[in-house]
C-alpha cells in the first residue's frame, strides 16, 4: 500500500499517495507549489482550486524552463572549459632553449684591474705636473 501524505497548497489541504520513501520529495515539491499559490492569492485574491493549481503550476514551469536554459548554458561553458584544459594538457612541452652567457675569465678581469690602476696612476701624475 502506498503512503498517503497530507499537503497544504494555497491554504487548502490535499491527501496524496506517493511511493514509499518519496514522502520528503513530495513535501518539498508541495512546498514550492504552495509558495507560488500563496503569492498568487496575495496578488489576486481567492481563486478556484483548479485555477490556483493551474496558475501556480505554470509559474513553477516558467521558473523551471529558465533554470533549464541556465543549466544548458553552464553545461556548454563547462564543456568548452574542459576542452581548453584538455588542449593545454596535450600540448607538447616546448624544448628547453639553450642560452649561453659569456663568462669573463679571471685573468682578463685581473688584467683590466691592473690597467685601471695604471690609468689612475698616470692621471694622478699628469694632474701633479699640470698643477706644478
Amino acid at each position: 500500500m502506498m503512503p498517503q501524505v497530507e499537503i497544504t497548497i494555497g491554504g487548502r489541504t490535499f491527501e496524496v499517495a506517493c511511493q514509499d520513501g518519496e514522502e520528503a520529495f513530495l513535501h518539498s515539491a508541495a512546498g514550492m507549489l504552495d509558495h507560488e499559490a500563496s503569492a498568487l492569492a496575495s496578488q489576486i485574491g481567492r481563486l478556484s482550486e483548479s485555477r490556483m493549481l493551474l496558475m501556480a503550476g505554470l509559474m513553477l514551469a516558467d521558473k523551471t524552463a529558465g533554470l533549464e536554459d541556465r543549466l544548458k548554458a553552464a553545461e556548454r561553458l563547462a564543456s568548452d572549459l574542459r576542452a581548453q584544459v584538455k588542449s593545454l594538457e596535450t600540448r607538447a612541452t616546448p624544448e628547453a632553449e639553450r642560452i649561453e652567457v659569456p663568462v669573463v675569465p679571471q685573468e682578463v678581469t685581473e688584467t683590466l684591474a691592473e690597467l685601471a690602476a695604471r690609468a689612475e696612476s698616470l692621471a694622478d701624475e699628469i694632474e701633479e705636473k699640470a698643477a706644478g
